[in-house]
């Protein structure tokens, strides 16, 4: 004989499948589910950054590694990875480039004529790449706002740093992702959270009550 709690537990997961597949065939697309994340990215410890340079950027104060130095400051101050200076020593090796391609020229706008001529994409790219392989598990890139004066294009250099290392923190994070629960709690917990306030969901949760209720009665004879 099963626990009067076991039989309740598969009672509700049998009540709940059978619901659920008429539901997930009438479907007209799949759900696209999140592609595994590179799990050097969460699991490194040891960190050497590359500056990679790039194209010039006279037009922010600072000098040429300014992007390498604020970029490891960043870095030191998050305190997730310990930063080595040896690439042999790490397990994670992120490069940082600054470019800034030409994307076209101004030109007239009614009778008013765009001051300056040529137009770039000032830009950050961070990658990173695994030491062994030195295959690149992941890139980000973040875009500088273009600035007619040099203390707003400062301050956009310096916003576009910090959206740059928040993208590195989103995905490395402080602790590994939670493994998809894998017993009779977790599948009702995904379940839910996918339904959460539809039909569907109401007459799943009133078939379960009723089961509980019935079950209960029958343990208490």
């Amino acid at each position: 004989m099963l626990p009067f709690k076991r039989k309740l537990n598969l009672a509700i997961f049998v009540a709940a499948a059978l619901f659920l597949v008429p539901f997930a065939r009438g479907q007209k697309s799949a759900e696209v589910l999140p592609a595994p994340l590179p799990p050097q990215i969460y699991t490194g410890k040891r960190v050497f950054i590359s500056n990679a340079g790039g194209d010039s950027n006279s037009l922010y104060s600072g000098g040429p590694d300014r992007l390498y130095n604020q970029f490891y400051a960043a870095l030191q101050g998050w305190r997730r990875y310990q930063l080595v200076t040896n690439p042999a020593e790490s397990d994670l090796v992120l490069t940082v480039s600054f470019s800034n391609p030409f994307t076209g020229e101004n030109s007239p706008t009614g009778n008013q004529r765009v001051v300056g001529g040529s137009v770039s994409d000032p830009q950050f790219r961070l990658t990173i790449i695994d030491p062994t392989t030195r295959v690149t598990l992941w890139t980000f890139t973040e875009h500088v706002q273009s600035a007619l004066l040099s203390g707003n294009r400062d301050k956009n250099f310096d916003q576009a740093l910090d959206a740059l290392v928040n993208d590195l923190k989103n995905v490395a994070g402080s602790q590994p992702p939670r493994p998809a629960p894998t017993d009779s709690s977790g599948f009702m917990e995904r379940v839910t959270g996918k339904l959460r306030g539809s039909t569907l969901l109401v007459r799943v949760e009133d078939v379960i009550l009723r089961l509980h209720d019935r079950m209960a009665r029958v343990s208490a004879v």
